[in-house]
């Protein structure tokens, strides 16, 4: 038996899973997120323990026996995320997340103290990384700053929780801005260039390695053995990788979780911070992987669903289902840029927008709006990879969005491209913490990284994808022409 936990945004996930593929039982328990200012995003990492405690607990309820099995634990988790502890191990601020764009500036000031820091890192310095969040604490909270001793990642922070071990992964220090991506280890002039060292910095192991084993405290409570392997495990998209079998180059995946995520495996380190694309290390040795990010994806359906004051998204989706194409067709354009935007802009500032309303825009064509902007700026990030010379075959599609067949459809059509939804392609990044926990005691990647089956195929509609491309064309212009005012 094997435990994924998985640290996102908006829950804590965790996932148990038989030797057979077979998932056992799952819960989640809900994260709350505080925006103190605009530009701000942070959470408590007290609360995400608390949760991690709780979900455990409930699928320890669900399959006790079973539960009492588990001869590993893989981690996922949100990247990107600043945990900052004292020499005693204490937080000294409520973390900094991946959404947090308060540093913009200082992405501009690391860039000029270190103009190779694109090169070394595989990405552009952009505000919802790690390092630029502690270049900012530097200089707006410098006594706080003195009495850092240890930066952790989220889910680096439950395992320290849980293991006693200050240890990450290579996927999930790539989005640190600290790693030498190419080499696989941390860069001391990339450190420096905050402030830093490598004594602040975890030990770092392959996501398929082990990282340690359960504190005797924590085992005794959630009723396993203190034996019980802890795996290196992932950043949240390389574990939904591995949990989908993405792990051999040219493997591929879409995720609609909060953010939205067109995901590549490469054979060996391939930068394009130029088009706003992630080179990272994959969670398995010797693989890395190309990534474009929008900041918002499955967050905007949830976000126009409360908007319009509709039950659920799915009752919201239900509209969208019982309107005919030509009236979806007059909705508005939409740029989803609700939280700024990465791939394939770099804009913090960026915001999101409506264009075209009038009185008889209607529930409906808002959602829908909603929905093809998003797959718009998939279409975004698709054309930012294949200009860094990725190639792209069929997309498996997980995450939450994954549940809607309407925007699989939408995206197929889009992006020209087959796209499938996957048997347990909802679990996300706890199915590849699992398998990450399982590799770590022993398993081969052979029999743990398989692809799950097939649960629907969606190919491009070609009358569709016509009637898209001249809305996509109006979707790209938008933004240059509004770019100024965002910065004023």
């Amino acid at each position: 038996m094997f435990l994924g936990i998985d640290l996102g945004t908006s829950e804590v996930k965790v996932l148990l899973l038989r030797e057979d593929h077979h998932v056992l039982a799952v819960a989640s328990h809900k994260l709350a997120l505080s925006r103190p200012h605009p530009h701000w995003s942070e959470q408590d990492p007290g609360e995400w323990w608390s949760a991690t405690c709780a979900a455990v607990a409930a699928v320890r309820g669900q399959a006790p026996e079973a539960f009492a099995a588990v001869q590993a634990i893989g981690l996922s988790g949100q990247m990107h995320g600043a945990t900052l502890l004292n020499s005693a191990d204490q937080v000294l601020r409520p973390a900094m997340l991946w959404n947090d764009t308060r540093a913009s500036v200082e992405c501009a000031e690391l860039t000029a103290r270190f103009p190779a820091l694109a090169q070394v890192s595989g990405n552009l310095a952009m505000p919802g990384f790690t390092a630029p969040k502690l270049a900012w604490v530097a200089k707006h909270e410098p006594e706080l700053f003195a009495r850092v001793a240890t930066v952790l990642l989220p889910k680096d922070y439950l395992r320290l929780l849980m293991t006693g071990a200050k240890v990450s992964d290579m996927s999930d220090a790539a989005g640190t801005l600290w790693l030498d991506v190419a080499r696989r280890d941390w860069s001391e002039q990339l450190l420096e260039a905050t402030g830093l060292s490598r004594a602040h910095m975890p030990r770092l192991v392959e996501g398929s390695e082990p990282s340690g084993t359960l504190l005797p405290s924590v085992a005794k409570d959630w009723g396993l053995s203190p034996t019980v392997v802890v795996a290196g495990g992932g950043g949240d998209n390389a574990a939904s990788a591995v949990g989908i079998g993405a792990v051999n180059p040219g493997d591929g995946f879409l995720s609609l979780g909060t953010s939205g995520v067109l995901f590549v495996v490469t054979d060996r380190f391939r930068p394009n911070p130029a088009s706003a694309v992630h080179a990272f290390c994959h969670a398995l040795p010797r693989r890395w992987h190309q990534m474009s990010v929008m900041l918002s994806a499955a967050s905007c359906l949830t976000w126009v669903t409360r908007l319009l004051g509709v039950q659920d998204e799915s009752a919201l989706l239900a509209q969208v289902r019982s309107t005919s194409a030509a009236v979806l067709a007059r909705s508005p354009i939409f740029l989803p840029y609700l939280s700024g935007e990465r791939t394939p802009h770099n804009d913090a500032e960026a915001q999101g927008m409506w264009f075209g309303l009038n009185h008889d825009t209607d529930s409906a064509q808002l959602a829908w709006s909603v929905l093809e902007g998003v797959a718009f700026g998939m279409l975004d990030g698709l054309n930012a990879l294949r200009a860094a010379g990725t190639t792209v075959g069929r997309l498996a599609l997980v995450g939450g969005g994954s549940r809607s067949p309407e925007w699989a459809q939408l995206l197929a059509s889009c992006l020209d491209t087959e796209v499938a939804t996957l048997e347990g392609g909802a679990t996300g990044g706890a199915l590849g913490a699992a398998r990450l926990g399982w590799l770590a005691s022993g398993g081969s990647e052979t029999e743990v990284c398989r692809t799950p089956r097939i649960q629907q195929a969606y190919a491009p509609a070609p009358a569709q994808r016509e009637a898209l491309l001249p809305r996509y064309e109006r979707f790209r212009a938008l933004y240059p022409r509004v770019r100024d005012l965002y910065h004023h």
